[in-house]
């Protein structure tokens, strides 16, 4: 063929309309899938390159997804908690392999940051990572309801619609934790997190934690638990406060990697031996957590997989579809800081 191939040479050699061509190459549910694969086959033996400007014109989309990312305030602004590390990665590739790009800004608490993406047209969706304190977004959040923006949000149930969130089974999670210490036998257990509606995933993970204690006939004592927002700093003081004030547990389970990893330090610095005296356990898996000293237990969240979700799940918003898939499955991975 001379010259360069169009979406007209594509649907002349694949034997469909060139409208068909066009949804194809879109990924539209209109277009079966043995129609869709035969229309890729086509675009690769051409050597078809979309035009994504004259195609965003036509649509009135970007193709781009936004990724605005919320971080806790900490004293050192220039950290990032490695865990919104992992999934950005996942979702800068599931982006990718959906042919869009991926805008990502850093956010703090100012009034319409989301105006500068949806409304703008800079971005045709919107993936929410972290929101500090839930309270204070709640608002926020049904602000992006009532104007339609598209967005998916990582963690807490957004106003009753689980369409619009995608989080592990922090519940679920906790209980897994739980039932870990509990066939190690140790029972007197300390939890270090926010167990409050602030921080809804932190609480749902601490409820679960309780009700598996509770389930075999034991209450978790509240002046075992300290709060503390997901850094090592914030965990090594909450551990230090229960060690001050006299405070003996046997296990301690954390909210976090980055909690349970300043609470092993604080345990240490205290003459504390941790697996001897004190079993811990965290939430998340990062990636640091198999070299800690040592290496500690958790509770996994599945980044890859969570990266995935949000785009396809944002997309299928952007498209009219419907989301089903909201919920991932946790998993203990058993290390050296409990056994």
């Amino acid at each position: 063929m001379k010259g360069k191939a169009t979406s007209f040479d594509i649907a002349h050699y694949a034997g469909v309309s060139q409208s068909t061509v066009s949804r194809a190459l879109r990924n539209s549910p209109l277009v079966n899938e043995e129609t869709r694969k035969r229309v890729f086959e086509v675009a690769k033996q051409l050597n078809y390159k979309v035009d994504k400007n004259a195609s965003n014109l036509r649509t009135q989309q970007s193709s781009t997804l936004a990724l605005l990312l919320f971080e806790d305030p900490t004293a050192d602004e220039s950290q990032i908690n490695p865990f919104f590390l992992a999934m950005l990665g996942s979702i800068t590739r599931a982006c990718a392999a959906q042919g869009y790009d991926l805008l990502v800004s850093f956010q703090s608490t100012s009034a319409d940051w989301q105006a500068d993406y949806e409304d703008s047209h800079r971005a045709d969706g919107i993936i929410l990572l972290g929101y500090g304190d839930y309270v204070d977004y709640q608002a926020k959040f049904s602000s992006l309801i009532e104007q339609n923006t598209k967005f998916v949000c990582w963690g807490a149930s957004v106003d009753n619609r689980p369409d619009l969130t995608v989080s592990c089974d922090n519940y679920g999670g906790g209980k897994l934790a739980a039932a870990h210490l509990l066939r190690a036998n140790r029972k007197d257990c300390a939890f270090i997190g926010d167990a409050s509606e602030h921080s809804p995933e932190f609480f749902a993970r601490y409820q679960g934690f309780k009700d598996e204690f509770n389930q075999h006939g034991i209450t978790l004592s509240e002046r075992k638990m300290a709060n503390a927002i997901s850094t090592e700093e914030s965990g090594y003081h909450a551990t230090r406060s229960l060690i001050a004030n006299n405070i003996h547990f046997n296990s301690l389970f954390a909210a976090s990697d980055l909690i349970a990893i300043g609470a092993i330090r604080a345990l240490k610095e205290a003459g504390i031996k941790v697996p001897d005296d004190v079993h811990v356990v965290g939430f998340d898996n990062i990636a640091v957590a198999s070299f800690t000293n040592p290496p500690l237990t958790t509770v996994q969240q599945d980044t890859t997989l969570a990266g995935q979700m949000l785009v396809d799940n944002l997309l299928k918003l952007i498209r009219g579809e419907v989301v089903e898939n909201t919920l991932l499955p946790p998993s203990l991975i058993i290390r050296g800081s409990s056994i």
